[in-house]
């Protein structure tokens, strides 16, 4: 519980300033909507007719001039790639970190084991990305309130949980590349994040390259899709549990066999 604490007190700043950044940005465009709604009314068609742009961002099955349409195809990729994008920094800071910083010589002689403090680890980026996804979430809500306006709750919730755990799994899949490197990584985990969102793009474009949408976790969580269908494809879901599953517990694995710094 000591870990726990200790990195969410070390990280309070960074997890406020992409909550308010995203978030802000979040609320700000759906203030936005009912100052564009009359020009969205005629733009509507237009985007729908737009060939692989409007399939790609889901401009063929959404209407742009509603509140649900413009919250799904251009608020919620702003949450999406935002969220993503925190959550692979957080994973991949959080082990990597002690290395760089010498500070490993400290906690490994701790009387606790490997395991237990991966286990701590994990949790404290866990928590963060439920704090971050639920103060996002509070500031779109208050955006609705204001416009007074909001899409069906039904599908704003499927939508929100099924980013919580995409955005789980991006952080899993660096807490993995934290656990194998000895500096961190930042760089390369906020390119793995767009790199999963331009592959969802892609899949959705080239017909070709469809199964590219078992890798993306941006597939499932899209907010048409949901939207649309009113459901969540359950078994991308149960492929992304696995996927955290699986890189958790091969960071463990890994991490309790490393020659540590």
């Amino acid at each position: 519980m000591a870990i726990l604490k200790h990195e969410l007190k070390m990280n309070i700043k960074l997890l406020f300033i992409w909550m308010i950044c995203v978030g802000a940005s979040c609320l700000g465009c759906i203030l936005l909507f009912n100052g564009l709604k009359e020009s969205m009314e005629e733009m509507a068609l237009a985007y729908a007719q737009m060939g692989t742009f409007s399939t790609a961002l889901g401009l063929d099955k959404m209407n742009v001039s509603t509140m649900e349409g413009f919250y799904a195809t251009e608020v919620a990729i702003i949450f999406a790639i935002g969220g993503a994008m925190f959550a692979a920094m957080a994973g991949v800071m959080v082990l990597s970190k002690e290395e760089e910083g010498h500070t490993a010589e400290f906690l490994y002689t701790l009387p606790l084991g490997r395991f237990v403090i991966v286990f701590w680890k994990y949790l404290s980026v866990a928590v963060q990305i439920f704090l971050f996804n639920f103060g996002c979430i509070c500031l779109c809500l208050s955006g609705f309130a204001i416009a007074g306006e909001m899409p069906p709750g039904r599908e704003l919730l499927l939508f929100h949980g099924a980013q919580f755990l995409m955005h789980l799994e991006v952080g899993s899949v660096c807490f993995l590349i934290s656990a194998c490197c000895k500096r961190k990584q930042t760089g390369a985990a906020l390119g793995f994040a767009v790199l999963l969102y331009v592959a969802d793009l892609m899949c959705r474009i080239v017909p070709d390259i469809e199964n590219l949408k078992y890798v993306t976790p941006y597939y499932f969580s899209n907010a048409a899709d949901i939207f649309v269908k009113e459901s969540v494809d359950g078994t991308m879901l149960w492929l992304a549990v696995w996927v955290i599953v699986l890189a958790t517990g091969l960071a463990a694995v890994i991490y309790q066999k490393r020659d540590l710094s």
